[in-house]
């Protein structure tokens, strides 16, 4: 019987040593043993008529993007630093950090006796103006006018008298020069009364003086500008404050921006307005839309990385200033792209690399052209075609091999 084994069928041979050690009385463990020895013979002679089994895939058309992934913070160019415009003392703090405030908000109280006492002092000017000062000079004009109008009477009769020779030429001199010293009484008392009258330019001084008094007592009183959040303060009650000193930092709630700093060798790709998306690291299950809205001009030679600013789409009041975020920048998209993982691409020099291609069963080197090029796949422009099979494994070239064929993972959300 064995003498023909040649000529059976591989199931014969496999099942001939247990029919033979059977009939010879051999144990049931060295059939077991005899017929796995058999079965490796027959996958080491297929191995070597077939050639071994290496992964691959075959190329697909299919939606790629390009994108760029860092991580940044959140940050915010409308950080408003909060100070006094003048010199004083804090009487009072009325916030702290992380308060939420609003334009108009009292949050800060400087000691204001100065201020009031120059405020009272010109309310107390501008009463004395209109009650005192304009009455009486209304009252001398009116005494000035009578008594020019005296002197003037009194020149006139003279002077007939004198034409009737019946006074000295004495008494007209005398006369006109009191007819001459009331009118210049008359009229420098009408220019006092319209200096001192309402609208006059003594009001005018006066209330400029009231306003001025008035808006350096404003300023014992600092108010929010911006709709925001206390970030930090320092000052306290009793601190003596200057004019160009920061006491408050507020974080507006319209400016959240989140830099990024991107590796200089990605930034080629990028330009104002591509898209991205955001996630907190706190808020991994909030995916935040934002666009590119500046590029730094400086590469920071020290991290070899350029500061790009994102704006975010909509608000988003859970972030807090300085939070580290990840950052994934759209800067291509294809639609429709010959696509290969990374994994195949070979000796990648500038926009070519090598893939290893299975043709009638034998391995072979190819070079292509990349386009788009991602973290995780690379678009083909030239060198492929959709339905070739790479090799994500190595093999030697020129060799006969069997592709085991993976699954290709979309790119499109790469």
């Amino acid at each position: 019987m064995l003498c023909n084994c040649r000529r059976l069928p591989l199931l014969y041979l496999l099942l001939e040593p247990a029919l033979f050690f059977r009939h010879s009385g051999r144990s049931l463990v060295t059939v077991v043993l005899a017929v796995l020895a058999l079965v490796v013979l027959a996958a080491y002679v297929r191995s070597k008529l077939l050639g071994p089994v290496v992964s691959g895939y075959e190329v697909t058309a299919q939606a790629l993007q390009q994108q760029v992934v860092a991580s940044g913070t959140v940050s915010s160019q409308a950080l408003a630093r909060i100070g006094s415009e003048i010199t004083g003392v804090l009487k009072a703090r009325h916030v702290r950090e992380g308060d939420v405030v609003k334009p108009g908000d009292l949050l800060l109280e400087l000691r204001d006796d100065e201020q009031q006492a120059r405020v009272r002092e010109a309310e107390a000017a501008l009463a004395e103006l209109a009650g005192s000062l304009r009455p009486q000079a209304e009252a001398a004009l009116r005494e000035a006018v009578n008594a020019h109008e005296r002197a003037g009477s009194e020149l006139t009769r003279r002077e007939a008298l004198y034409l009737r020779q019946q006074v000295s030429s004495e008494l007209i001199q005398q006369a006109r020069s009191n007819e001459v010293a009331a009118r210049a009484a008359r009229e420098r008392l009408q220019v006092q009364l319209a200096a001192v009258s309402k609208g006059g330019t003594t009001e005018q001084q006066l209330t400029e003086r009231l306003v001025a008094a008035q808006a350096a007592l404003a300023k014992t009183r600092i108010v929010a500008t911006v709709n925001g959040t206390v970030q930090t303060r320092a000052v306290e009650p009793g601190d003596q404050v200057q004019p160009g000193r920061t006491l408050l930092e507020i974080f507006s709630d319209n400016s959240r921006e989140i830099l990024v700093p991107v590796d200089e060798r990605s930034f080629g790709g990028l330009a104002l307005g591509q898209s991205a998306q955001v996630v907190a690291d706190a808020y991994p299950d909030r995916i935040l839309a934002a666009t590119v809205n500046f590029l730094a001009p400086a590469v920071d030679t020290s991290r070899g990385t350029v500061d790009v600013h994102l704006a975010l789409d909509a608000d988003a009041d859970f972030l807090r200033q300085g939070m580290t975020v990840s950052a994934t920048i759209t800067t291509a998209s294809r639609a429709n792209a010959l696509v290969v993982g990374n994994e195949v691409l070979r000796k990648v020099r500038g926009n070519q690399a090598d893939v290893l291609q299975v043709s009638d069963s034998h391995v072979e080197s190819a070079t292509v052209t990349l386009g788009l090029r991602g973290t995780v796949a690379s678009e083909i422009v030239a060198g492929l075609s959709a339905g070739d099979v790479v090799l994500v494994a190595d093999a030697e070239i020129g060799t006969r091999v069997q592709v085991d064929l993976q699954d290709r993972l979309a790119t499109g959300g790469e």
